[in-house]
Formats: C-alpha cells, structure tokens, sequence
C-alpha cells in the first residue's frame, strides 16, 4: 500500500523564548576566501556562492586579499555614514511613536550593506533600492533635512505626500523611486542597464531585494533577461536572515544560499559578510569593474543580520527570541569598523563619542527644520491638488475633470 504524501514545511531552528542557535551558519575564516580576476569565468568561482568573503578578523585586522582597497580617511569617512544613519534612524522611530509620521523602517545592523556599496558607483549610475537602503542616499551627502520632510509627508516633501514614509526618489543621486512592492527592482534595474548598454553609455546599475523577496519571480525574471544579455549590472541580495516575520529559510529552499540561484544563470555569485564594511566595499568594487568593462552581471548575497523590527508596525519577539540579536555571530558592523580603526591607530573610544554626539545633536538640528515645516498632523502639507500632478507629461483630459470636480 502507498503511504500517503506528506509536505515539508521548513522551520527555523529556535522559536520566542528559544535559544538562539546560528550553528548553521557557516563562516570562513577571514581573508580566507581568495580574489579572483575580474575577468574570471563564472563556472571557475561556483564556490564564492557557498563561502563568505570576509576582511575583518576577530582581533579587529583586515587580512586577505580583499583588504587594503580603502585609506583611513574612507574608513573614518565610513562610520560616520553608518552612525549619522543609525542616529536618523533611533529619532524616526521616536517620532513615529510620537505620532509625526505614520510610519518607519530601520537599517539596525545592516548600515554597512547599503553605505560601503555606496563608494563603488559614479556620478549617473542607478540604484533600484528597497525601503532598507537610506544609506545609498547618507553617503552621499543627500540632506536629512529633505529625507525628514518627505518622513513627515509636509509641505516642504520633495514627492507631495505621494509615496509612503522612507519609499524616497532622488534621481540626482541616481536613487530610483521606491516601490512598496518588492523583487520589482531587479527587472528594474537590469532592463535600465540594458538601456545604457544599447545607448552606448558607461552607466551601471544596481539592484536591491531582500531574502524574502527572491521567492517572487521577478528575481528569476530578472536573472534570465541579466544573463542573456550580460547587462551591466550588480543584483544585490540583502539576506538579513528575516522576512516581515518568515524566516530566510522559507524563501530560500533546499538550494542552500541565496547566492547560489545564480548558479543556474552562469552569473558570477558570490556571499559576503554583510557586517564587514570593507568586505562590502571590496566585493561591490569587483562587481562595479566587471560590469564596467562590459562582462556582465554579478549576483551578490550579503550575510547580515535585521537587528530591529521590520517597521514600526512588526513586533519581531512574536516570532523570534528576543536574545537572537545579540548572538549574531558576524556582530555589529559599526563596533567592528571602530575595533578595526582603533587597532589602525587613527580612533579611539573618546573620539567615538565625540562622533556618536555629533551625529545625534545632526540629526536633531535637521529633524527641528523640518518640523518647522510640519508633521504629519500639522496643517503645513502637501497640497490635494499635488495628486493629479507629476504622472502624465500632459495631464489627460479626465484627469482635469477630476481635478476640477475635486475643488483643488
């Protein structure tokens, strides 16, 4: 008799109240992982998809063959990034919970990801970000007056209160307009790639999505169309080990990384710690070369850890430990980067607290100006007839009807 079928429905090792257990993660020892050539054939390196390319040691020393691309003055440069974003952050949520926005999305422990990668693109190139990438737009000297107004939705917002708090556009900083609706941005920004390609530009672009989100299939669309057409492109995949409230594990399968489904498109993949800045910086540099001399995509995973809630609206000790935070094995990427300048000799324990209070008392000037022009329940805002404006080149006639029917 044929026994009946069963499903797998995965689980992650430790549920609240668990211990926390990353025993499964595996971590190469760093400056373990060797460097390839840029130009390297991509079923030569099928191993980077399995490893994870690392600089930093435990002792703080950058080792190995990806160290050494970035001066003092970067790196110091680099933690002021990551700690002006994660002050803007720890006063958003605050005044989110005060009722002057209604909504808002961390970067705690991913600061690194998003800043490092930063420094390896051009004056025109894109990035198709997700809602956990402010860093894009911090290390490059966007104003947080500005990122502030368009939190509050008030009347100095750049969008008119038409796009949800942190779903930001800048096109000057190359930082194409947010979606809500994540995996978009990988068909996005391969087919924005395609296009500088076809017009004979040097531009590249970047894409970004989460763990969760290479379960949607535009990540495998995005793929086929990067892979047939060697776009020039750099597919970022941010796996801080959660979804809302699903566990890696559920979007990632049995293939075992998410760097691996790659694999299956012949496009160089590789995993790096997450939490490493110069690790970030190394791996997103030899992905921005290839591209730029015209050898096609890279797909990378980078290994880091969502120390907070997923936004304002999550309660993460519903479906984690509460503890897990602080047993992440690959630590916290701005207390690595102070360990490894201090080693270095160019910072000191003072010296980050003088930064740490300069970087709060910034953010609360910028917060102050931008709440003379309004929060959220404040009268200052965006005006109802912004609604029908900025879509169409030429607004259409039922769209003046409304318009005009609305009183705006």
């Amino acid at each position: 008799m044929t026994e009946p079928l069963s499903l797998h429905v995965p689980e992650p090792e430790v549920r609240p109240g668990g211990e926390p257990d990353f025993s499964g993660v595996k971590i190469a020892p760093a400056g373990e992982v060797d460097r390839p050539p840029v130009d390297v054939d991509p079923a030569e390196i099928r191993d980077k998809a399995f490893s994870i390319i690392r600089v930093l040691n435990r002792g703080g020393e950058a080792v190995g063959p990806w160290a050494g691309l970035l001066s003092d003055e970067d790196l110091v440069e680099g933690l002021r990034h990551m700690m002006l974003l994660r002050a803007l952050d720890a006063r958003m949520v605050i005044a989110q919970r005060q009722g002057k926005t209604s909504f808002y999305i961390q970067h705690l422990g991913e600061e690194a990801v998003s800043t490092a990668f930063r420094k390896v693109l051009r004056q025109g190139d894109m990035n198709f970000a997700t809602y956990r990438q402010a860093g894009l737009l911090i290390a490059d000297d966007y104003p947080l007056e500005v990122m502030i107004n368009q939190i509050y939705a008030n009347s100095e917002d750049p969008l008119k209160g038409r796009q949800l708090p942190t779903l930001y556009s800048v096109r000057e900083k190359g930082f194409f307009t947010l979606s809500g609706n994540l995996a978009t941005q990988f068909p996005q920004a391969v087919g924005w790639a395609m296009a500088s390609a076809i017009k004979g530009e040097t531009n590249i672009a970047a894409g970004w999505i989460g763990d969760g989100s290479t379960a949607e299939s535009d990540f495998h669309a995005g793929l086929v169309f990067a892979s047939t057409f060697k776009a020039p492109v750099i597919l970022n995949v941010v796996n801080n080990q959660w979804a809302i409230s699903t566990f890696q594990g559920i979007a990632r399968g049995g293939v075992g990384t998410f760097a691996a489904r790659g694999l299956g498109y012949g496009i160089p993949s590789l995993r790096v710690d997450g939490n490493d800045y110069l690790a970030v910086y190394a791996v997103g540099q030899w992905a921005a070369e290839r591209a730029r001399r015209n050898l096609g995509p890279t797909l990378i995973e980078y290994v880091t850890y969502r120390a907070g809630a997923h936004s304002t609206s999550d309660d993460p000790s519903a479906y984690r430990p509460k503890e897990e935070s602080a047993a992440w094995p690959l630590g916290d990427p701005v207390i690595r980067l102070k360990a490894h300048l201090i080693v270095r000799g160019v910072w000191s324990e003072d010296r980050h607290a003088q930064l740490e209070a300069e970087m709060r008392d910034t953010v609360i000037a910028a917060q102050k100006a931008a709440e003379a022009n309004g929060t959220m329940h404040s009268d200052n805002r965006p005006s109802a007839r912004d609604m029908f404006e900025g879509v169409y080149a030429e607004m259409p006639p039922h769209l003046r009807r409304q318009r005009q029917e609305s009183g705006v």
